[in-house]
């Protein structure tokens, strides 16, 4: 191609483990040259602003990085942000707040490394933020889809996606009865207030994830700023009774540790004694500083020196969990309670798993919840359903209810590349199920939140272990439907790496919880987008 032609920029943002980001390079390497093709097949180059380094890939590491490569990029260039892999998004956001030009954040459409997920955490923050921003994913990159917006991105500095899909919430037509239930929680949290325990903020670059202080405190929900060194040493302090205890509840009660013997690949019984040790210290850490929900970060630091949090994530997220005593050994913490953890410090699925748990609780629903990864999907190849299916999937804290009980849930150990200490996964498929999934996230300066039906589906062994193959396999898995929301609707909408789902006894009871949370939520002062339909293909605002 001539080198008159006019040029894209194209930055990489990468993990911040050497591991992974050698691992996935080739990945992102074949993302770039698809890309590439389709951006001279439409006259222009793609020129990347930073190189492969010593270390064996061309990723930004880190936030120092980031910044030394903005400064030398034309801040009105148009720029593409590129993503094959999981990505830390502060590694660009400083030179994005700053970027003049339009900026495209494109996705490649794969299960292997969770390019979609990081695309989709920048995306959320990029939007917390206020920066403007379009938004494209592809499979080969020659789709019409993504190549008509390209062309349109390159020609104006902004693409479109359709979104009739989302209605506003009219409050009048909440019925009454789901009103007043979510009106008289929402009057309760103020009132009462809430403690949410928070282990270290800002994981893994998700700007996205932490709410400010001055949106939070208005629900009636605060922070208690704990430290993972002080979860380190809380550790410490349980004895090795204790923790086997906890091992020995799990195995009564069915799970199955895939166990081995070399530490560094195979899943060991001390590595799960460690975890049972971290869950009895977390425990007691809620109830000491009266947390409601907590949040573990689990990365830089906390990685280095004990196993996985998940499945200690996993187990307080469940009802039915291995009894926890007080330090004197009087009194049962949270009996017959789950403990709302939100995975990798997301605040924002913390306040949701907040409000779920007490509307649940006041329905008579189920009350166990998690967030998944929205981490890829696609057509169902077994002749199930003609449904679109996604892989809702997450490192191991779904709860045991979720995965249909104690003996169908399994222990592996966590992958190396990102979890050097090992630890247990609490894997398994989730059962079939009417769910509500939602979202809460921030744009200009205020709390919204998506909120949406769906189900749980089931789908042959050989199904699920394909996709099971194309992703983490040893990673919880649900077959996700959302009604009236297609892949490019949602991914088009969706404000974040993260989908938070939760079942209710059937579609109706399903369809009255969303309303009451709808209503809970409005009540606080959340703007809320109600997405899809029902069950029976009937909008929100009353369309079919």
């Amino acid at each position: 191609m001539p080198p008159d032609q006019p040029s894209v920029q194209l930055v990489a943002s990468g993990d911040s483990r050497l591991s992974a980001n050698q691992v996935c390079w080739p990945a992102q390497q074949a993302l770039e040259s698809k890309l590439q093709l389709a951006l001279e097949q439409l006259g222009y180059r793609l020129q990347r602003a930073h190189g492969v380094t010593a270390a064996g890939h061309g990723f930004l590491d880190s936030q120092k990085r980031g910044i030394e490569v903005f400064r030398e990029i034309d801040p009105t260039a148009p720029l593409i942000v590129a993503e094959a892999v999981w990505q830390y998004s502060h590694h660009v956001l400083a030179g994005l707040i700053s970027h003049r030009g339009p900026i495209l954040t494109v996705a490649n459409w794969s299960g292997q490394w969770p390019g979609l997920v990081g695309m989709l955490n920048l995306n959320g923050s990029l939007t917390k933020a206020g920066v403007t921003y379009s938004t494209l994913w592809s499979t080969d990159f020659t789709d019409e889809y993504f190549t008509s917006r390209l062309q349109q991105w390159l020609a104006t500095g902004v693409c479109e996606h359709p979104l009739e899909h989302v209605a506003k919430l009219d409050p009048q037509r909440i019925p009454s009865a789901e009103a007043a239930v979510g009106e008289k929680l929402a009057s309760e949290l103020r009132r009462d207030k809430a403690i949410m325990g928070v282990f270290d903020e800002g994981c893994m670059g998700m700007f996205n994830a932490i709410i400010p202080d001055h949106l939070l405190h208005p629900v009636g929900v605060f922070k208690e700023r704990l430290s993972q060194s002080a979860l380190v040493a809380a550790i410490g302090e349980v004895s090795d009774a204790e923790a086997e205890q906890v091992l020995a509840w799990y195995q009564a009660n069915g799970m199955h540790f895939h166990f081995g013997e070399i530490d560094a690949e195979e899943l060991t019984q001390r590595q799960v004694l460690q975890q049972c040790r971290m869950y009895v210290a977390a425990v007691r850490m809620a109830d000491h500083f009266g947390c409601e929900t907590i949040g573990i970060q689990y990365q830089q630091g906390l990685k280095d020196m004990t196993p996985a949090s998940d499945l200690v994530e996993g187990t307080l997220n469940s009802t039915s969990r291995p009894p926890v005593l007080d330090a004197s050994g009087q009194r049962e913490l949270f009996a017959g309670r789950s403990i709302p953890h939100f995975n990798e410090v997301d605040e924002c699925a913390g306040l949701d798993a907040l409000m779920i748990q007490r509307l649940h609780r006041a329905l008579g629903e189920p009350v166990e919840t998690t967030l998944h990864d929205l981490r890829w999907g696609c057509e169902d190849q077994s002749g199930t359903t003609d449904q679109y299916v996604w892989v809702f999937e997450i490192s191991g804290s779904a709860p045991a209810e979720h995965l249909g009980g104690w003996n169908q849930c399994h222990g592996y150990r966590q992958p190396s590349m990102y979890f050097p200490n090992g630890g247990s996964t609490l894997s398994g498929v989730s059962r079939p199920g009417e769910i509500v999934w939602s979202r809460i996230y921030i744009a200009d300066d205020a709390l919204h939140i998506d909120i949406g039906r769906g189900a749980s589906i089931a789908l042959p062994e050989a199904e699920t272990q394909r996709r099971l193959d194309a992703t983490t396999p040893v990673w919880p898995i649900m077959h996700g439907v959302t009604y009236g929301v297609t892949r490019d609707q949602m991914m088009a909408k969706h404000q974040a790496n993260h989908v938070q789902v939760v079942y209710a006894n059937d579609a109706a009871s399903a369809d009255r919880a969303l309303w009451a949370r709808a209503a809970m939520a409005a009540a606080l002062g959340l703007n809320v987008h109600l997405c899809g339909t029902n069950k029976e293909g009937v909008r929100w605002n009353g369309a079919s």
